[in-house]
């Protein structure tokens, strides 16, 4: 299983961003997707997962209303899509892949994309 982020950038606060993570495996829809985020000197942190079928999605208390994290299982994609963007959200976004959705909530989906980078400027 493959993971490529994409859709970081530069973006002033109160602006948006989507995300795009593509998913190299057979059977997308088998697999919860997540995406988490890494401050400069701050643990990674969990944003916000959506299980397989996209019936059920979950949003870490700081972006719940603000992201959305969606998913098209016909081209192995799954999107989170930021608005109201706020400085404290610049970090290295990465998504993530598990078989089991509840994992990937827990922290520690087995497949693991490379970061891309959100800058939120004041």
């Amino acid at each position: 299983v493959q993971l490529q982020a994409s859709g970081g950038g530069l973006v002033q606060a109160g602006g948006s961003l989507r995300l795009s993570c593509a998913v190299s495996v057979r059977t997308f829809s088998n697999y919860g997707v997540g995406w988490f985020r890494q401050a400069p000197g701050k643990e990674r942190e969990f944003v916000a997962a959506i299980n397989g079928s996209g019936s059920s999605a979950n949003y870490a208390a700081s972006v719940k209303g603000r992201f959305t994290i969606s998913r098209d299982n016909a081209k192995n994609t799954a999107y989170l899509q930021m608005n109201s963007l706020k400085p404290e959200d610049t970090a290295v976004y990465y998504c993530a892949a598990d078989p089991w959705t509840p994992v990937v909530v827990a922290g520690k989906p087995e497949y693991w994309g490379q970061g891309t980078q959100v800058t939120v400027s004041s």
